[in-house]
């Protein structure tokens, strides 16, 4: 009867006060719009020091907003480089965002692999505790399903920067901004293709403003390990009671004891919503 609902995630929309403003939005949207512009800019101010803001402004405003994530194990050195690089540390953000997809596919092939055992790919990966072979690990988990084509395809991407960035270029002297940037952004749509809370991934199913695993996915060695333990087992006619400084759920209902579909959760569910 009951689905994982999504609960624990990460993100930092701020990025987005700094997005054109369009020339049809309503007068008071557009001064809530800059008011909100101008409240970012005093906590990038507080964040990262008044010295050279304008840059850091500017730099902020290029990364983007920070991906809407599960809570795993790549939210915390993703904000790491982001902040090197509003700071103005390019090489460190640009070799930190290599290595960080590094260590996620390494992450990923070990936590998953032993789930594979009958494999050919196993074979080439069993006996290692680590991997600095890129195109092994992407093609082991892309064959397992356990990565999706979107962030295999971003991998590859960030494989070739990675071995442009680690190994000798004189180029890197002089664009090492630009290739830091790129490699963020590329960095970020990993995230958002694998490991987002919030999107079209197969295993989620949607109710308006709320995300839950799809039941035939609970198993799914990637959901099991990463994305349930970013979620609360919940029925149809839970509640949240807070999200603040955490959330609290009362679901104190008596549920009948059946299975029943995705389909059938989310038309129980809907009942229960505002209208």
């Amino acid at each position: 009867m009951k689905r994982y609902r999504i609960l624990s995630f990460d993100f930092d929309s701020r990025a987005r006060s700094f997005d054109p403003i369009p020339d049809n939005w309503d007068e008071k949207v557009k001064e809530a719009h800059l008011k909100n512009r101008e409240n970012t800019v005093l906590g990038l101010s507080s964040q990262y020091g008044e010295r050279d803001l304008d840059h850091k402004v500017k730099n902020f405003a290029d990364l983007g907003a920070k991906p809407i994530s599960l809570a795993a194990f790549h939210n915390r050195f993703l904000e790491q480089i982001r902040n090197a690089y509003v700071v103005g540390s390019y090489y460190p953000a640009l070799t930190g965002a290599c290595a960080l997809g590094e260590r996620i596919l390494n992450h990923m092939v070990l936590l998953l692999r032993d789930h594979h055992k009958g494999s050919q790919e196993y074979k080439k990966l069993y006996r290692k505790d680590s991997f600095d072979q890129w195109p092994v690990a992407i093609d082991a988990l892309a064959s397992w399903d356990e990565l999706l084509p979107e962030a295999a395809t971003k991998f590859r991407e960030l494989n070739e920067m990675r071995n442009r960035a680690i190994h000798f270029n004189p180029e890197t002297d002089h664009n090492d901004k630009d290739l830091a940037l790129k490699a963020i952004h590329v960095l970020q749509d990993i995230v958002s293709a694998q490991f987002s809370a919030f999107g079209s991934q197969p295993w989620y199913f949607c109710i308006p403003g709320e995300m839950y695993v799809k039941k035939n996915w609970e198993e799914k060695p990637f959901v099991k390990h990463i994305v349930i333990p970013n979620g609360a087992l919940v029925g149809p006619r839970h509640e949240i009671t807070s999200a603040v400084p955490q959330f609290v759920i009362n679901d104190r209902h008596e549920y009948p004891n059946a299975e029943i579909t995705d389909e059938e959760f989310t038309a129980l569910r809907e009942k229960r919503l505002p209208k």
